[in-house]
């Protein structure tokens, strides 16, 4: 299984699941779902985030999601996550597992259901093994 590159998977404002960027058109840009594999064009006023870029807040650093979903995946041993809709309490329990240190006043539940979503669509539909920085630069040259 090919390795996932978290800059071209996309989280979009007011869609669910996850997006793999597949090309820039004219003023948008497409994407396909992970899940159903249909393509989509989204406008400039899409809220569009990569993965590659998005980080949890912990008591001394910023954690990349990249770390986070490895450290994840070394828990559940690459196996599915609990879901979303399990219990506040429960949730927490892990994310102090998987990420120890995560700053209570600005890592949410809301946050974590998210993460938790994201770790199973890619788990699922694409590959936990991510794609290093050194790696997407050879390709590039």
């Amino acid at each position: 299984m090919t390795k996932t590159d978290l800059k071209k998977i996309l989280s979009i404002s007011g869609e669910s699941g996850l997006f793999e960027f597949v090309s820039q058109g004219r003023n948008c840009l497409i994407a396909e779902s992970l899940v159903t594999k249909q393509r989509k064009p989204f406008g400039s006023s899409a809220r569009v985030s990569s993965l590659a870029d998005i980080s949890i807040y912990t008591t001394e650093k910023e954690v990349s999601l990249k770390e986070a979903l490895t450290n994840m995946a070394t828990i559940l041993k690459n196996g599915p996550a609990m879901s979303s809709k399990e219990d506040p309490k429960k949730i927490k329990a892990f994310f102090e597992q998987a990420i120890p240190n995560y700053d209570e006043d600005r890592f949410y539940v809301s946050h974590m259901k998210k993460v938790l979503d994201w770790y199973n669509v890619l788990q699922q539909y694409a590959s936990l093994e991510f794609v290093e920085e050194e790696e997407t630069e050879e390709k590039a040259q």
